[in-house]
């Protein structure tokens, strides 16, 4: 059955249990205590579980933690898990995203978004559902802060927004707690429960001036028992595709016209994005005599021949206004406007369809032990529409393609050859084969990528009361998996197609369209061999998590004079899984021989690299043991030492793989005086690598970089005046990227200390505030990375000035174009670079540190109505990483004049707005009620941040600008308890930052403002 039916067939189970929860309910109970005219009664550390499992802890008072509650979520207008995560100042780049570089084989694909506080990246952040793991998204990426080191992550878009009743983030490492990798804290996802009754709600919105349109219907359900409840949560979205075209910095891959207003920029040929991979082919018959037709010249000795119209000159036609030229395009200068737009027709985000199931109930099987469970599922299925597939991998077309301009001069079958160009010289009667090397099959038509994601939850458990400790046990098995599916290119078919000496064979030598050079094939091959070279290639990959754990929990272990401590202990068995099953023609099962010269290539596939399977898995063992510790309390009269508390928790850890580890964690918090409280904490982490990390073998990733020997040699003959006009950017060149199993952990160190204030002194009739301060910082060791492509190809420039070479890059045998290149230079002759071997190391530390500022004020009870106000704001203060020996060599070189003082080096002493990490990011909602009325508004602010890869002129780099983007919405309660909002998110419609790409997918989301109306009723 797919994913799909099974979607439905869940849905329909749902709504009909739901329907027979409802029978007899006369009404919903309200799933927290609230106040006459809004907001919870209850005090923050009541409410709080993240940070302490000893129940009640006057401790949670020592760590920062920020809570989101139905108010705040509902006055942000999130209805993803993404859309709510992006509201959190201390998350960091969000680059598990669809609409980050949708139009490459690199973007997240489905319905799936990450989770980065701090920006520490990917996998340093542990995510609960109701205090307990999340199993991991299946599908590894590999995201731009780890140089394609391929990261899992947990998929925030599984989270139901709207069946939240609150959302807690730990901003403090966690080790000790709940498990070793709580690197950069824990966000611990919390839904509603114990429903009693039926309420549905629907919700309608568009983004203003796109065709994104999104439809979301929730239906809450539950009865009370005797001695329980069964509780029932459905959510079904359904969101239409984010098209390029909608917006004008979407539109097109040249976004030239964007910067004009920004003198240094206006005109950056960086800045045309246009891929150099078209359907003007790219040809080759090997090194030999020049070829020429009727005594023109079709070829350079090095045997180059390229397609292009007539007005870009013409060697022979060939008719449609299309010629054939010797030598290869140069897309950076005179054949830019051949470059394809890979924007055109594709989507920025894709559709969406997405079920959220969770049923939970509770029963009491005795006076003192409950037993209880949750039921969860997840699936969603999502098509985004991609540019139609490149030619990675050359492969010969044989001579007797039917269209192969230097075919034979008869077929084997004794019919002339239409095709073969007139008066050639040096080619035999018998034809010469081709060498395709750089080619789009734009007539194949675009790639439809369809993913189907669903995730499943099952926990059952016990808890209770014995000899005065609250215990709980409970066994939990979780398990998601992604399946891809998107047309490419068959090599092998393909080459059979191409030998073909009918007209039925697939035709590369016809261009693209005159009139249209960036888009298009005006003269497409014909369905039969379009259809003869497709097929579906396909991804699945799975995780698993199966834990057990047992807690025990005490809050008065022992007595002191400053009141009882508290204790909690517990131990837990986890095992986890990880498998990714690539397509049988990528996986080395069926490989390509080219029939030509039987060279063998692992990948069968015309647009994708090599990549075998890759699976693993652990078992983690754990046990912890936590105190609350009451130093003095109030009652003891000690000056300028109101109260003290202490939390000191330690976890012991086993990894099947990594061995033994042990993490404490010490916590503070000093009330100097009522209302002036001092906090602070010290904990450690530890983060092993993933499954993939450690278990992959070779595989291949597609990557880019500028091959800065080559431009030393266009300056030494001074065909260029900078480095900065330098034209070989090495966009096809591959990555050969392997696992490493004697990785070593990343280890890890996480401090802070902030004041409370909770001043006394305001008049009540100004309500209740609360202001705090809590400066941090994260220091990580032995993090996995690698040295990346442009490293290596500034390496291999240094050498080669040396007269040596880094043989970590292999480069392709020099032609006579090369020869050229490199003449009367001083430079031994390089040939193009072909690949970079690469492999997952431990690299340098880094350190990590900020500023948390926050204030909560309420209001209530008043002749205008209650009132609630909340800023949260995050400063980053510190970002760097040791850049290593090889780089600082690097530097060292290029201070010494060695090496081009353009030379971009990666350059980690200062990351602070950089590349997405804004030195400030500030949340703010003020919520109001009065009688049926409600209304909320809700700030984001993105601090702006610089872009060094993209440098003006003046070789400053270009500056993303800050963003305020302003929520607002509005409801009413009619008397039947019908609730009706309209909202708005981005009410001024800032839009995204204009930024390199258009705008930066993995800060700004790319819409502007965004209409929505929610109608909600209960029965």
């Amino acid at each position: 059955m797919s994913n799909t039916k099974r979607q439905w067939l869940m849905a329909g189970t749902a709504l009909l249990t739901a329907s027979v929860f409802a029978t007899g309910a006369l009404a919903q109970s309200a799933p927290a205590a609230q106040d006459p005219e809004g907001g919870p009664v209850s005090q923050v550390d009541d409410i709080v579980v993240v940070g302490s499992n000893i129940r009640g802890a006057r401790t949670t008072a020592a760590l920062p933690v920020v809570v989101v509650d139905q108010e705040q979520i509902d006055a942000t207008g999130a209805v993803s898990g993404d859309e709510l995560m992006r509201t959190i100042p201390q998350m960091g780049d969000v680059l598990f995203d669809s609409s980050n570089n949708p139009q490459t084989s690199n973007a997240a694909r489905g319905d799936v978004n990450s989770v980065n506080l701090r920006s520490l990246g990917v996998g340093n952040t542990l995510v609960l559902l109701n205090g307990r793991r999340l199993v991991a998204h299946p599908t590894s990426q590999g995201t731009s802060d780890t140089g394609t080191v391929p990261v899992i992550s947990y998929n925030s878009n599984a989270i139901p927004v709207g069946g939240l009743d609150r959302l807690e983030v730990l901003l403090d490492g966690a080790a000790a707690i709940y498990g070793a990798d709580a690197v950069a804290g824990v966000v611990n996802t919390v839904l509603q429960d114990d429903f009693d009754g039926l309420t549905m709600s629907t919700r309608y919105g568009s983004a203003e001036g796109t065709s994104m349109r999104e439809w979301d219907f929730n239906v809450f359900a539950g009865r009370d028992f005797d001695r329980g409840n069964v509780s029932l949560f459905v959510n079904y979205t359904d969101r239409t595709a984010l098209w390029a075209s909608d917006q004008d910095f979407t539109s097109t891959d040249d976004l030239r016209l964007l910067f004009d207003d920004y003198p240094d920029f206006a005109g950056n040929t960086a800045l045309d994005g246009r891929s150099s991979n078209t359907p003007w082919g790219r040809f080759s018959v090997g090194s030999r005599p020049v070829i020429r037709s009727n005594g023109t010249a079709v070829t350079t000795s090095a045997g180059a021949f390229r397609y292009q119209p007539s007005s870009f000159g013409c060697g022979v036609a060939v008719g449609g206004g299309i010629c054939i030229n010797s030598g290869n395009h140069n897309f950076n200068t005179t054949h830019r406007e051949m470059r394809y737009d890979t924007r055109h027709q594709t989507t920025v985000r894709p559709t969406v369809e997405r079920l959220n199931l969770f049923l939970t109930g509770h029963y009491e099987l005795t006076a003192d032990v409950e037993a209880f469970f949750e039921i969860g599922y997840y699936g969603a299925t999502s098509e985004a529409v991609q540019p139609p597939v490149v030619n990675l991998n050359s492969l010969w077309i044989p001579a007797s393609n039917y269209w192969n301009p230097f075919g034979p001069v008869t077929f084997a079958g004794g019919a002339a050859n239409p095709n073969r160009l007139p008066g050639l010289t040096n080619v035999p009667t018998a034809g010469l084969p081709v060498l395709m090397t750089n080619y789009r099959f734009v007539d194949a038509g675009f790639q439809t990528v369809k993913v189907e994601n669903y995730q499943t939850r099952f926990l059952g458990g016990l808890r209770g009361e014995w000899r005065g400790y609250d215990w709980e046990s409970a066994i939990l098995y979780s398990e998601a998996q992604a399946e891809d599916t998107s047309p490419n290119i068959n090599m092998t078919l393909l080459q059979q197609q191409l030998a073909l000496s009918t007209p039925d064979a697939y035709n590369p030598f016809s261009g693209g369209c005159v009139d249209t050079l960036s888009y298009g094939d005006c003269s497409p091959s014909s369905q039969a061999a379009i259809d003869g070279i497709v097929f579906d290639l396909q991804r699945v990959s799975r995780t698993t998590l199966a834990l057990a754990d047992l807690k025990l929990t005490r809050g008065d272990f022992y007595e002191l004079p400053a009141g009882p401590v508290g204790i909690a202990f517990g131990f837990e068995v986890r095992r986890e899984t990880q498998k990714d099953d690539r397509d049988a023609n990528l996986d080395g099962t069926f490989t390509f021989t080219d029939m030509v010269t039987g060279a063998t290539n692992l990948s069968n596939v015309s647009a994708v690299s090599p990549n075998p399977d890759t699976s693993g898995d652990r078992t983690v063992g754990s046990a912890y043991l936590e105190f609350a510790i009451p130093l003095v309390s109030p009652e003891m009269n000690i000056p300028l030492v109101y109260q003290l508390d202490i939390q000191l928790a330690g976890r012991f850890e086993h990894y099947s793989d990594f061995g033994s580890v042990a993490k404490p964690k010490i916590a503070a918090a000093w009330d100097i005086v009522p209302g002036v409280r001092i906090r602070g904490s010290y904990s450690e982490g530890f983060r092993a690598p993933n499954l993939e990390q450690t278990n992959a073998t070779q595989y291949a990733r597609l990557a880019s970089g500028v091959d800065y020997v080559r431009c030393e040699a266009d300056l030494r003959a001074g065909r260029i005046a900078s480095f900065a006009a330098c034209p070989h950017n090495t966009s096809g060149l591959s990555l050969l990227v392997a696992g490493n199993p004697d990785l070593e952990p990343e280890e890890s160190v996480n401090t802070s200390y902030g004041l409370v204030l909770q001043p006394a002194f305001i008049p009540e009739r100004f309500g209740d505030f609360t202001f705090t301060v809590d400066r941090w910082t994260i220091e990580q060791e032995q993090i996995v990375g690698l040295l990346g492509v442009q490293t290596a190809l500034a390496l291999d420039y240094l050498l080669r000035v040396d007269g040596g070479s880094n043989p970590l890059v292999t480069r392709a045998a020099p032609d006579a174009d090369d020869v050229l290149l490199f003449d009367g230079t001083g430079l031994a002759v390089a040939g193009e670079a072909i690949s970079v071997n690469d492999q997952f190391i431990n690299l340098q530390p880094q350190t990590v540190s900020g500023i948390d500022f926050g204030i909560n004020w309420s209001l209530r009870r008043t002749a205008w109505g209650s009132f609630f106000a909340t800023v949260n704001a995050s400063k980053l203060t510190e970002f760097t990483r040791d850049p290593g020996p090889i780089v600082n060599q690097l530097f060292d070189a290029r201070e010494a004049g060695t090496i081009n003082a353009g030379t971009t080096l990666p350059d980690p002493s200062d990351l602070i707005r950089q590349n997405g990490r804004p030195e400030w990011r500030v949340s703010t909602t003020f919520t109001w009620r009065k009688g049926p009325w409600r209304a909320g508004v809700s700030t984001q602010y993105i601090g702006d941040f610089e872009q060094p890869g993209l440098l003006g002129v003046s070789g400053e780099p270009f500056l993303v600008e800050d963003r305020l983007v302003t929520n607002l919405y509005a409801d009413y309660e009619f008397p039947d308890e019908t609730r009706v909002r309209l909202g708005v998110r981005d009410l001024t419609d800032e839009g995204p930052s204009l930024a390199d790409g258009g705008y930066r997918g993995s800060v700004h989301s790319p819409w502007g403002r965004y209409w929505y109306v929610n109608v909600r009723a209960s029965f």
